[in-house]
């Protein structure tokens, strides 16, 4: 019985993680390609966070872009790092919270540089962000 408990709350943990890989240069230097990560879905985005959100042009497709600033709708304007390479909110406007996949917070390839998605120094939340 216990077992069972066990198994189904990690079913249930499980079900919020998604995996996602990087394709392309529009977040370097924090995220190259190759690089896969676990997002945690149901987290919002905030500024500065990195998000795996559906592509408001082709949702079968999902972007992996930081959150340059969230609206008083709750939109997102989503940014790429490195803004010559990316196709962003600049370019598809803001984003609906509802197209977002997950908040990405891991890196587990490649091994050399495993570890947590930690934000660049320019996008660093203020301490007035957590309140």
């Amino acid at each position: 019985m216990a077992a069972a408990a066990i198994l189904t709350a990690v079913g249930l943990l499980w079900r919020g993680v998604v995996r996602v890989e990087v394709q392309g240069a529009s977040m370097v230097p924090t995220l190259r390609q190759g690089d896969r990560m676990v997002a945690l879905a149901g987290l919002p985005g905030r500024p500065g966070d990195i998000v795996a959100v559906r592509d408001p042009r082709s949702t079968s497709q999902v972007l992996v872009k930081r959150v340059a600033a969230v609206g008083a709708d709750r939109t997102l304007d989503l940014r790429g790092d490195q803004p010559s390479a990316s196709t962003d909110s600049r370019t598809f406007g803001p984003v609906s919270p509802d197209l977002v996949v997950g908040r990405v917070v891991w890196r587990y390839w490649p091994p050399a540089r495993r570890g947590p998605v930690e934000l660049s120094q320019p996008h660093k939340r203020s301490p007035q962000a957590f309140r």
